[in-house]
């Protein structure tokens, strides 16, 4: 049965973001990257996570379970733009609530291609 993609776009989960998370395929773009991750953080998927942080930037772990309270609503992209072929941002809006209340996390996001997949390396979040 058909499931909505996470990231907000209008497409099937396994043809969206599915293909990267659970089917191994890599993201074309940092855009496309960015938009998995998203999915992946609101379905608990910590080791595809880690797996697409640059490793010089990577955290060690994840605790997305010990973090049950937080609901993930929806997600904006602002802008993806691509510096040259191995370098690209990615602003972003993802909304969430944890214990009823609304927030909002406005982020833009670093990425740089190695050996051909777009890995996460930080960010830098915009005050609301």
């Amino acid at each position: 049965m058909p499931q909505a993609c996470p990231c907000g776009k209008p497409a099937d989960y396994a043809v969206c973001c599915g293909r990267y998370i659970d089917g191994g395929a890599n993201a074309p773009d940092a855009e496309a990257l960015m938009r998995s991750r998203y999915s992946a953080f609101t379905l608990g998927r910590e080791a595809y996570l880690l797996a697409t942080w640059h490793p010089d930037f990577r955290p060690a772990a994840l605790d997305l379970a010990a973090d049950s309270q937080t609901k993930w609503l929806g997600l904006q992209v602002r802008r993806h733009e691509q510096a040259d072929e191995t370098h690209a941002v990615v602003e972003f809006v993802a909304r969430y609530k944890i214990g009823g209340r609304a927030h909002r996390l406005h982020e833009t996001s670093r990425f740089l291609r190695v050996d051909g997949r777009w890995l996460y390396v930080d960010g830098d979040i915009h005050s609301s």
